[in-house]
């Protein structure tokens, strides 16, 4: 048996920049900056007895092809790793379910690659990871989506991560321990308690295109201001930073937010938050929420038991096997 284990990500500055229409169009291409998280996609993948493919994940398939499989990435990650029957293959995760603005499908995809690859004796790069997966999901599938989940997932660590005409560049922030610990300490993950599809709200359309390319430019120069925030550990600028690449996102299209976002912000705020922003495509999914220390037991105090609140924590080494060998 092969168990892959890979992140899923946080996207502080700079999402949406990584969508090619952006990426490949703008002079200074895209930007994001992001950490893998120690939140976890789990993959397994076991030889059966006989020839057929099983498939457990919210749902079950048992067929006899590649061809008959409904889960997409399960069926494309075979389909390019070569793999065509008897094998059984699960996928578990630490927070489950789409929609929760963490990557989660594209953690799915990578550690479905590196699971496969490893089962057939391979090893692979990390670039090798996240182009594979990039080719699944936007070029085989046709996702709305950009590129940026698959390198986060893939590489883990903190990173600025550049898209444009030439191609992806992943560039690790260099993070020491005293900041590791003040950002576990003072950036906290809300769940919102509602998940969308990022596929629909990426692909909704802007009512007025010229706003949106000035939106989608502040974003861009908002991650330039993130690396230089980071490289200086000034957390401080970089937490409320977030308030204003929040203003400049949830005016692109209408699918971004709704009413109970917008509340669940105004009470996060009125706690004592210094920057928060909804992360991923919008409309659902968690709140990355910046404040001083005591800030989350307050939040937990203020909005109630029902609420899922963690600490943003680090995950360093990306998509690995963590058991078995070919």
């Amino acid at each position: 048996m092969i168990i892959s284990r890979t992140p899923l990500r946080v996207s502080f500055f700079g999402g949406g920049t990584d969508i090619d229409e952006f990426s490949v169009a703008a002079p200074s291409g895209g930007l994001v900056v992001s950490a893998a998280i120690n939140k976890y996609v789990y993959v397994t993948i076991n030889r059966r007895f006989d020839d057929r493919i099983r498939i457990s994940y919210s749902s079950m398939e048992d067929v006899d092809s590649v061809s008959k499989i409904q889960h997409g990435l399960v069926r494309e990650a075979l389909r390019l790793t070569g793999i065509e029957s008897g094998v059984e293959i699960t996928t578990i995760a630490d927070i489950p379910g789409r929609g929760t603005g963490l990557g989660s499908s594209s953690s799915v995809t990578v550690g479905l690659l590196n699971a496969m690859h490893a089962f057939q004796g391979r090893k692979t790069s990390k670039e090798q990871l996240a182009e594979e997966a990039c080719k699944i999901e936007i070029e085989i599938m046709g996702a709305p989506i950009g590129r940026q989940d698959q390198y986060a997932a893939s590489y883990g660590g903190v990173n600025s991560i550049r898209f444009g005409r030439k191609g992806v560049s992943v560039e690790p922030m260099e993070i020491g321990n005293d900041m590791l610990a003040e950002i576990s300490s003072n950036f906290t993950l809300v769940f919102t308690g509602m998940t969308r599809s990022a596929s629909k709200v990426l692909a909704e359309e802007s009512e007025d295109e010229g706003d949106k390319g000035r939106r989608m430019r502040e974003i861009r120069d908002h991650a330039d201001q993130a690396v230089m925030m980071f490289q200086n550990g000034d957390l401080d600028s970089l937490g409320a930073l977030l308030n204003d690449t929040w203003i400049a996102k949830r005016g692109i299209s209408s699918m971004i937010t709704n009413p109970s976002i917008d509340e669940l912000y105004g009470r996060v705020m009125s706690s004592g938050a210094k920057g928060a922003k909804l992360l991923g495509a919008g409309n659902g999914g968690f709140l990355l929420v910046y404040g001083e220390n005591g800030l989350r037991e307050t939040l937990q105090r203020e909005l109630g038991p029902n609420f899922r609140i963690f600490p943003l924590e680090i995950d360093f080494s990306g998509s690995r096997i963590i058991h078995g060998t070919s």
